[in-house]
């Protein structure tokens, strides 16, 4: 049966899932990279960015694969898509992973200013949806058929869907790092009362993955 999840969401010790002051230097904020310096030496990264044959094999790149795998459509925020705010100047920007993004699925991206789609090389088309969560849900579920919609990020974007009940699951991806400030991902939040029990910890080579789960 097909989910909405969160997939190899990387987050610090101290809750944080970005770090401050996200730019076009800074895309995860300050220091963010280091969320996910788990994920970059793994082969599924690499394989990612067209290295097919490097990267590291174990237990993180076997998580890193899983969270790839079976995704029929993704959600993201207008943040992960790009650092352009307010209209859209024009429509040279075109995401932050180049010609050929790793998504290879239709991607719905939340936001206030309408454009059109935009398909790129590999089959990722990014459909900008200005009519809120509900309407991109929809649409991705729509999208995916009978394979998982996955929810990219950002933290704001995580938070809504999580306070709307609409995630099913969420691995997280528990980097050995201490931001001290930035977006934080829990804080309000009762999981519990959420529905949410801890299906899985699984100790990776450079991160703690922890699978939460509704029990669906």
């Amino acid at each position: 049966m097909p989910i909405v999840k969160v997939a190899a969401f990387a987050v610090s010790l101290d809750g944080y899932a970005a770090g401050a002051r996200q730019s076009l230097e800074n895309p995860l904020g300050e220091r963010g990279f280091e969320l996910m310096s788990w994920f970059f030496p793994t082969h599924t990264f690499r394989s990612m960015h067209g290295d097919g044959g490097g990267g590291e094999k174990g237990v993180d790149d076997g998580m890193a694969a899983a969270a790839m795998a079976d995704n029929g459509a993704w959600i993201l925020g207008r943040n992960m898509f790009g650092p352009v705010r307010g209209a859209w100047p024009d429509e040279s920007w075109k995401g932050w992973w180049g010609d050929t993004p790793p998504y290879h699925v239709p991607v719905f991206v939340l936001t206030h200013h309408a454009r059109k789609p935009l398909e790129m090389q590999g089959g990722t088309t990014f459909h900008f949806v200005t009519d809120g969560i509900d309407s991109a849900l929809r649409q991705a579920k729509a999208a995916a058929g009978a394979k998982n919609v996955r929810i990219g990020g950002g933290v704001a974007t995580v938070r809504q869907y999580l306070q709307a009940g609409a995630i099913d699951e969420m691995h997280l991806a528990t980097s050995p790092v201490v931001l001290g400030e930035g977006e934080h991902l829990f804080t309000g939040l009762n999981l519990p009362k959420l529905g949410f029990t801890v299906a899985k910890t699984v100790r990776g080579e450079n991160a703690t993955h922890v699978v939460l789960s509704k029990g669906k």
